[in-house]
């Protein structure tokens, strides 16, 4: 298990104790593009759906066992996070697991929170800076690429830029060498559920200011900003049930935020770290 994910369980054990042994998968939805669960508890949690184009047709591959179609309801959340299994199902499942847990967490936590926020709008873009995205963010790519700063694109597909934004592309091997020169790297979530976010925040340098977004990063807050993120850009999910009948019809994150779910930031409650960000408050 990556680095992040034992450190995101080591305290889930030592904050809910006994409790976690009583969590269970309640409900779960799988789709095209985003996976929902509901705990035992009620809490709900995404995360984005994460597939590999390895056939899985081939007999080899064919899986009746735990946390397979069927037998997911009911799976304890204990099991799930020390499941020795590795499939992009098993991530994406045990990364919305671990959101669902941290929505609760979130409202009691030492934080700040900033409601209907996305992250771009809190950074100062008019001082000229280095700036690098981390997975083909368009609407970031988009407006980044409007103004004076330095922007590059680091992804494993070169054909998931558009013609006119693959003059930023990089491909995602050669992180260490843009990472470290950088004044601000945005992750997506997509990281976490893919298993790289260790290696790209190793590359970090000190000087550097880290937003990490997108659906499958309502992560314990605490984890993230002691692995050098300062930013933290997530859901709040206010439609449970519409959710999950958004996600069994192919529904992505804009679909989200139009009928189930609000953008919202989550900083670190020491503003000096802020001093990079712009003095503006999200509407």
């Amino acid at each position: 298990m990556p680095a992040i994910f034992d450190q995101t369980y080591n305290l889930l054990k030592s904050r809910l104790g006994n409790r976690i042994e009583e969590l269970f998968i309640a409900d779960v939805r799988i789709g095209l593009y985003l996976t929902a669960v509901k705990l035992s508890d009620n809490s709900v949690g995404t995360a984005s759906a994460f597939t590999s184009n390895d056939p899985v047709c081939i007999k080899s591959k064919r899986d009746f066992g735990d946390f397979t179609p069927l037998k997911i309801k009911g799976q304890k959340v204990a099991d799930i996070m020390q499941l020795q299994k590795r499939s992009d199902i098993i991530s994406s499942l045990r990364t919305a697991v671990l959101n669902a847990i941290a929505s609760n967490a979130v409202l009691t936590g030492n934080y700040r929170i900033i409601e209907k926020c996305d992250p771009l709008q809190l950074l100062d873009l008019k001082s000229h800076k280095t700036i690098t995205i981390v997975g083909a963010f368009h609407s970031y790519i988009q407006k980044i690429s409007e103004t004076e700063n330095t922007l590059f694109v680091l992804e494993f597909n070169e054909d998931a830029l558009r013609p006119e934004e693959k003059k930023y592309y990089v491909p995602a091997s050669d992180f260490t060498k843009v990472i470290p020169e950088s004044d601000i790297v945005i992750i997506t979530g997509q990281t976490i559920v893919n298993n790289t976010i260790d290696e790209l925040v190793s590359s970090v340098m000190p000087h550097t200011r880290v937003i990490v977004t997108g659906p499958s990063s309502g992560f314990f807050p605490d984890v993230l900003f002691n692995n050098k993120v300062d930013i933290i850009g997530t859901v709040r999910i206010t439609q449970p049930d519409i959710l999950f009948e958004l996600v069994s019809q192919a529904g992505t994150v804009f679909h989200m935020f139009e009928y189930c779910a609000e953008k919202i930031c989550i900083l670190k409650s020491d503003e000096t770290h802020m001093c990079f960000i712009h003095k503006h408050v999200c509407t």
